[in-house]
């Protein structure tokens, strides 16, 4: 029980003197970014920068129209934020806020919220039409409805569980085969060192998820969003 719960004590928002600093492991990643000046011509960190946002946000903004290109700098900032926290979280002795439900929960829901609110404001009868797909027989309709609002429903926890669940996942198989490495390595040296090995690569293997879960999160807002716009 004491060697469970040392595992997951890695998921506890740490305090100092009783005031949780999971506020600054959230404002934290801003400090890390070059703000923009004069000289961006010659600044190579900040000219890769914007080339890395621009590329984002005109593959993530492709498919949407006009009226859906207002969120560009809301999508683009939420997915330098989200990678910041997760790359973040990798290193040791660092807090992931992005393994809390809660914080997941606090950016997915009122995201996918506004691209409901403005599909019933702009395109109420499109937006209340994919509860209902075409042809449908007759005696499916009540169903089919239910079914369809249930999974609207579940989209912003879908939205949530899924970076979570993804993150708290790698974060606990890291700290089990770095124990297990570390347990081994007086006993068989050998057997500790390809753990180890196995250990590096999953850790690369994390650094994509880290990626690509941040990715997935905004990718999924905006095809949310196409669908209202």
């Amino acid at each position: 029980m004491t060697m469970m719960l040392s595992f997951f004590d890695q998921f506890m928002s740490p305090n100092f003197l009783g005031i949780p600093l999971i506020a600054v492991a959230i404002t934290l990643p801003w400090t890390l970014y070059p703000t923009p000046s004069t000289r961006w011509l010659s600044n190579r960190l900040l000219t890769l920068q914007n080339w890395s946002i621009n590329r984002f946000t005109q593959q993530l903004l492709l498919p949407l129209n006009t009226e859906g290109h207002k969120w560009a700098a809301l999508l683009a900032s939420l997915m330098v934020f989200l990678l910041s926290l997760n790359m973040l979280g990798l290193l040791p002795y660092t807090f992931t806020p992005t393994t809390q439900l809660s914080l997941n929960l606090g950016l997915a829901v009122p995201l996918w919220l506004a691209t409901v609110i403005i599909g019933m404001r702009n395109r109420p009868t499109h937006a209340l039409g994919h509860l209902l797909p075409e042809g449908t027989p007759t005696l499916l309709i009540p169903i089919l409805i239910i079914i369809e609002t249930i999974s609207l429903f579940i989209r912003p926890l879908a939205l949530g569980v899924r970076l979570t669940a993804n993150l708290t996942a790698g974060h606990l198989l890291i700290q089990l085969i770095a124990t297990a490495s570390f347990v081994l390595l007086p006993l068989m040296p050998v057997v500790s060192i390809l753990t180890a090995v196995l250990l590096f690569l999953l850790t690369l293997l994390e650094v994509a998820v880290a990626m690509i879960q941040a990715y997935v999160f905004v990718l999924l807002l905006s095809l949310y969003l196409q669908e209202n716009v």
